[in-house]
């Protein structure tokens, strides 16, 4: 067996990296800065059903595992990682594997009992084969105390955030005043991102200054989508919601410069990259406390409330919406919390160390 090349890595990736989620965007930042850091990078694509495979899938993805060279490094999207390790198990001890975990699979939103048991189960037979597991912030490093991993074998490696301006409603903050406010959020279509419930407790409050704009896919699960349409038609929000569906940066970049609120109703994040650039535009947040949102937001760029409680995120919104001096010294707190903000070379530098230290790490 050949030992692992040093800048050598197979990235993993199910489905197309080209994908507008935070997940894929933190695979493609790291492969391009792995590659500006002087890595040789292969990415090898997956089937897009992960993380439940057909037959095909499965046996493309055993077929892609056989394939990568003895010794190299192997950097494994969790996605699929923690659907795979009876195919997986043949390659642990002469391939350095480190699994990339997002977030814990059996906790998406949705899934039956048995399809979350099933896929804890899994996951956790996968994480046993690893070197190492990467994870994007310290909740997730939490979370798999109860996957049996050893600390020492967990590294955290936060997504970058990008420079960007600041949004222009927070600095002219009387431009705001004269009209009605424009609340973002960023987040594709799923049971997960609650979009469901932001209407609910937009539909509590009694402040009627604002507009919501929802950037992300309508595509992805059509029954969200279709539950969505008809909350906004129940609570009488046409005209006032507007689904943008997937917008590219550009698009996205004039969405954050028009928004005086973000906001962000996740019952579950990893970590929580729309909240980061967000901030990163100097905007206030009204978001929900998973994954590093609430050290994001940290205590005054915004209010963070528990995940699921529409009455508490309707307060948090009504607060923010019915006081503009309260939402300007928000304003003000993001600036500040922006300066905090990792960059992606830390975030890069920090996968490299990552995979680095892998190699002394034994199997098994």
């Amino acid at each position: 067996m050949t030992g692992p090349a040093r800048s050598e890595v197979s990235f993993v990736v199910p489905g197309d990296l080209e994908t507008r989620t935070g997940g894929y965007a933190y695979d493609r930042r790291i492969v391009a800065g792995l590659r500006a850091a002087g890595w040789s990078v292969h990415v090898h694509g997956l089937d897009a059903g992960f993380p439940f495979p057909n037959a095909a899938a499965r046996a493309h993805a055993a077929a892609t595992f056989a394939a990568i060279p003895d010794g190299r490094f192997v950097l494994a999207d969790g996605l699929a990682f923690g659907a795979l390790p009876d195919d997986i198990a043949p390659h642990a001890a002469r391939l350095v594997i480190v699994a990339l975990v997002h977030h814990p699979l059996a906790l998406e939103t949705g899934l039956t009992a048995p399809e979350a048991a099933a896929l804890e189960a899994s996951e956790r037979r996968a994480l046993g084969l690893a070197r190492a597991v990467v994870v994007t912030s310290r909740a997730t490093a939490r979370e798999l105390e109860r996957y049996a991993v050893a600390p020492d074998r967990i590294a955290v490696v936060e997504p970058g955030t990008d420079p960007a301006p600041i949004a222009r409603s927070t600095i002219d903050v009387n431009r705001s005043r004269a009209r009605d406010l424009s609340l973002l959020c960023v987040a594709t279509l799923t049971p997960r991102k609650g979009h469901a419930l932001l209407l609910d407790a937009l539909a509590s409050g009694q402040d009627s200054r604002w507009r919501l704009r929802c950037a992300g896919s309508i595509d992805r699960d059509g029954d969200t989508t279709a539950r969505v349409l008809d909350r906004i038609r129940s609570h009488g929000f046409e005209g006032r919601v507007d689904l943008l569906g997937d917008l590219d940066a550009a698009g996205l970049a004039v969405e954050y410069d028009r928004a005086d609120l973000f906001t962000l109703a996740s019952l579950y994040e990893g970590y929580g990259m729309a909240v980061a650039e967000a901030i990163a535009h100097g905007l206030p947040v009204v978001a929900t406390a998973t994954g590093a949102i609430a050290d994001l937001v940290g205590t005054d760029a915004g209010l963070v409330v528990a995940p699921g409680d529409v009455r508490a995120l309707a307060a948090a919104l009504r607060r923010a919406l019915g006081d503009d001096d309260f939402r300007a010294r928000l304003a003000d707190g993001a600036r500040r919390a922006r300066a905090r903000l990792p960059t992606w070379e830390q975030a890069t530098a920090r996968m490299a160390a990552a995979l680095e230290r892998a190699r002394g790490l034994a199997y098994g």
